[in-house]
């Protein structure tokens, strides 16, 4: 039995894990897990906009870098999530048209090199969960497995189990060229794309998926 600091309420609590799987002992960093992002605000004033939505998220637990391109944020999946709602829809509260580009991340790609313990195929996650924000986004969302075996490899099943789940959420508007449409609460949006991603991400160790968000768009929505 141990007794743990629990950071959000002050408080104390007991614990008792049991025994710890190898697998749980790799962190999300160790993993891979992350977002890079550009959030792109139409505005003549969308220097403060975006700073001051930065500003105003909090950064507890992850890894942000940022240069000239995009900003990488690394951490666990839920705090990943919470810190790209906070920004997009405290941007969004300007009333400018805006634009999100989002790539969700697992799974020791690139760089980053890793070993998962024998007998270990991936790591999954819980899924995330979001507060609803109030702000209507639309978005074309993109989900890659990125899994071995040459033309032998079934990449589709799990995208296609992805998409069944986020039409059960409601939140499908349609599909394009090269993606599935969402349509809904920024909150609800954003946990449909990175659950999908989570769920695959349980069964293949690299997976990405691609958002593009519009919020406040002087658009006329006709589907």
């Amino acid at each position: 039995m141990t007794t743990t600091r629990d950071a959000a309420r002050g408080t104390d609590s007991q614990t008792d894990p049991g025994p710890v799987a190898p697998a749980a002992r790799m962190t999300p960093s160790q993993y891979g897990v992350g977002a890079r992002f550009t959030l792109s605000v139409y505005d003549s004033d969308y220097v403060r906009i975006i700073l001051d939505a930065l500003a105003a998220a909090d950064q507890a637990g992850l890894t942000i870098e940022t240069n000239d391109i995009s900003t990488f944020v690394g951490g666990p999946e839920q705090r990943v999530l919470d810190f790209l709602r906070e920004v997009i829809a405290g941007a969004a509260g300007s009333g400018a048209h805006l634009s999100a580009a989002i790539l969700l991340s697992r799974g020791c790609p690139g760089e980053l090199a890793c070993e998962l313990p024998a007998g270990v195929a991936a790591l999954g996650a819980a899924p995330v969960e979001l507060a609803a924000t109030g702000v209507r986004a639309r978005a074309h969302w993109s989900l890659y497995p990125l899994l071995d075996g040459g033309a032998t490899g079934d990449h589709m099943g799990p995208i296609y189990a992805a998409i069944e789940d986020a039409r059960a959420a409601g939140v499908v508007a349609g599909s394009d060229h090269f993606a599935t449409r969402l349509d809904g609460d920024l909150a609800t949006v954003l946990a449909t794309a990175a659950n999908g991603w989570i769920g695959v991400g349980a069964l293949v160790q690299h997976v990405t998926t691609h958002l593009t968000v519009s919020v406040n768009s002087p658009s006329e929505i006709t589907e």
